[in-house]
C-alpha cells in the first residue's frame, strides 16, 4: 500500500567487508513526533531499507526534500520484524531535477 512522504535524503552502500559483499539503498523519511505524551513535538527522519544500491540512481538527481509515494511492508525473521521499502514513487509535481 502506497502512503505519501516526505524524503529528506537518500544512501546507497555497495562493496565488500571481510569478505561479506553488501549492496543497499537506504531512504530518510521526515517522520512525525509520538506528540501523545506531551513531551515531543514535531519531526524526526527514519531510516528505511529499499533493496540494492541500483535504486539510489532513481532519486539522486532530485532536488530534496521530495515528496513520494512510497509503498512499505513488514517483513519477520521469524523473532523480529521490521518495515522495508518496496517502491518508491516520487510525485513529480513536488520534484525539481538538479542543474
Amino acid at each position: 500500500m502506497f502512503q505519501e512522504m516526505i524524503i529528506t535524503g537518500a544512501k546507497s552502500s555497495s562493496g565488500e567487508f571481510e569478505g561479506r559483499s553488501y549492496d543497499s539503498t537506504k531512504i530518510y523519511v521526515q517522520t512525525k513526533m509520538n506528540d501523545q505524551s506531551g513531551e515531543m513535538v514535531g519531526f524526526a527522519t527514519s531510516e528505511y531499507s529499499w533493496g540494492a544500491s541500483s535504486n539510489f540512481n532513481k532519486l539522486k538527481d532530485l532536488d530534496f526534500p521530495i515528496k513520494a509515494k512510497v509503498d512499505m511492508e513488514i517483513v519477520t525473521s521469524g523473532k523480529n520484524s521490521k518495515m522495508v521499502v518496496v517502491d518508491v514513487q516520487p510525485i513529480v509535481a513536488s520534484v525539481t531535477p538538479k542543474n
